[in-house]
């Protein structure tokens, strides 16, 4: 079985946010051009975790699979355009059996926007997204398949970037 994770914004997300939370692309690559500049990352988690049911079933997991402890890389941080306030708030999940090779950099990326690394060989990654409302503003979650890894990445978008006029 596999998650179900709808493919474009509802109706109702402000027409501004539509392409953001679309895009097939890199994320950092748009922000950074609204922005007129780099992105600054600011993490507020860094570290392994154990995983939720939910996040386990998001990465597709399936019976007794989901009954067993699944550990992840995990990094949370605020995304800053132009302004002082934070634009996206950002959760990315690397299960361990992820990060092996090439792919264990992504546990050294500090400050440094996800987006450099994931979208540097190739425009566009195989993924599934799901997008809703939440208290915080519109959040799209993907899990994208990068060169066979899974990666769940949630953007979560905040007022602060809905006001900037871009």
């Amino acid at each position: 079985m596999t998650p179900h994770f709808p493919r474009s914004a509802p109706l109702s997300a402000p027409a501004e946010l539509v392409d953001f939370l679309n895009t097939e692309g890199s994320l950092t690559a748009m922000l950074e051009v609204r922005a007129g500049q780099p992105l600054r990352v600011e993490r507020s988690f860094e570290g392994y975790r154990l995983l939720s049911l939910a996040q386990k079933k998001q990465l597709g997991m399936q019976g007794a699979a989901l009954n067993h402890p699944l550990l992840a890389w995990v990094r949370e941080s605020q995304l800053y355009g132009n302004s002082e306030q934070p634009w996206v708030q950002a959760q990315s999940i690397f299960p361990l059996i992820s990060l092996k090779g090439c792919a264990r950099r992504l546990q050294q990326l500090k400050s440094t926007p996800i987006g450099y690394v994931l979208f540097k060989r190739s425009r566009t990654l195989p993924n599934r997204r799901a997008i809703e409302q939440t208290a915080d503003g519109w959040q799209r979650q993907t899990l994208y398949d990068w060169y066979g890894r899974k990666i769940l990445i949630s953007e979560t978008f905040l007022a602060a970037f809905l006001a900037n006029e871009g």
